[in-house]
């Protein structure tokens, strides 16, 4: 996307790699929107650190700075013994994938570039292959969400009023993003329409992070408090919602996503408002079957005990708002169920979250993020 910096227009992407450093460059998504910088990690420790600490985050990003960091800890590995590389690449693995545990991208990217090692009969040729596919990847993320942005846009009406939860935008991919794809497109075809970003407590993502996106692309917008929500839908404000999601169930079509999704789809069906949900083929989780079993991150509490922000002066600072003393609970995720979704907006088109499964061989197929198969094949959710 274009970003306007101290008055220049540039092109950027949320994750790319530098091939002859071997590093993974992120744009350090906990300084916006007061500070635009991009940032390099130099090997997959650091590379695992900005995922699980939040330099980079959303689902499509943290795959392919995933796939990047298995790549690099791949190319970083001296010598021609194939058993230690082995060892050496599943270290790496391992690493990468542990960083945040609700998001399926990163595994499904890290299995993909693993599996791409595979044909390579001599070190060297795996290591091409790694970066190849990590490469690939992350094109494909973008290509994707451009898809989505197409199949969207036509929910998007002249004179609509749209929720969006969190960042689903470009900054939580490497380009263009999946909730906010959609507006991107109908904005650039003409149409005129308002979106409303939840704030998105405690990290407040939707005001930092899409409101940003939004403000840079010139499209209107208001922030809310989390809570204003159900007002707005009560009183006829609100139209359509549109959020993105970490984890869908390829079985059933539940959604994990964001803390504070799940209370929004109640509220939507309550007012009779659709609720989409637009991800990529990387976000569909083909083996988990129940919905209980999705792994949700507990955070540090000091997430909902305090805020950060910006000085007078400029400089970044945590205070805390809650009572001395008392303890949080910060839970990172929910989980809608597919009774509540309208509709998952993907690459392939637009459907009811039952029919997922139905569809994964003839439209959802993934290019290789290890679907369900054998046994599994024909059974229904």
């Amino acid at each position: 996307m274009t970003v306007t910096v101290n008055g220049k227009a540039r092109e950027f992407r949320t994750v790319s790699f530098d091939v002859a450093r071997n590093e993974v460059c992120l744009i350090e998504q906990r300084l916006l929107p007061h500070r635009f910088k991009v940032v390099r990690t130099a090997d997959p420790i650091a590379t695992a650190a900005a995922i699980r600490d939040m330099v980079v985050r959303g689902a499509g990003a943290i795959g392919a700075t995933a796939a990047f960091g298995l790549a690099q800890g791949a190319r970083a590995f001296r010598g021609h013994n194939r058993s230690g590389f082995s060892r050496h690449v599943q270290q790496v693995f391992n690493l990468l994938a542990e960083a945040r545990p609700t998001a399926v991208d990163p595994i499904n990217a890290l299995r993909r570039v693993q599996r791409r090692m595979q044909a390579g009969g001599s070190v060297a040729e795996q290591q091409a292959l790694a970066l190849e596919e990590a490469l690939s990847f992350a094109e494909e993320d973008v290509a994707h969400c451009r898809e989505i942005g197409v199949h969207g846009a036509p929910l998007i009406r002249d004179g609509m009023r749209v929720l969006t939860h969190c960042n689903a935008g470009w900054l939580a991919f490497v380009d263009i993003g999946t909730a906010t794809a959609p507006l991107y497109t109908a904005h650039a075809e003409g149409r005129r329409f308002h979106v409303f970003c939840d704030e998105t407590r405690p990290r407040c993502q939707g005001a930092s992070l899409t409101a940003w996106e939004l403000a840079q692309q010139g499209i209107n917008h208001s922030v809310i408090a989390d809570n204003a929500a159900g007002h707005l839908m009560q009183r006829g404000e609100i139209d359509l919602v549109i959020v993105g999601s970490d984890r869908v169930l390829g079985r059933t079509g539940a959604v994990a996503n964001k803390i504070g999704t799940y209370t929004k789809a109640v509220l939507a069906r309550h007012h009779r408002i659709p609720f989409y949900v637009a991800i990529p083929l990387s976000t569909i989780d083909w083996d988990l079957a129940d919905a209980a079993d999705i792994p949700i991150e507990e955070r540090s509490p000091d997430e909902v005990l305090g805020a950060w922000g910006v000085t007078p002066s400029g400089r970044r600072q945590h205070v805390r708002i809650a009572n001395p003393g008392s303890p949080a609970r910060n839970p990172g995720f929910d989980v809608t169920p597919a009774n509540l979704i309208t509709g998952i907006i993907t690459p392939a088109g637009i459907f009811k979250p039952g029919d997922l499964w139905k569809q994964r061989e003839r439209k959802l197929r993934p290019s290789s993020t290890g679907p369900a198969t054998d046994a599994d094949e024909g059974r229904n959710p």
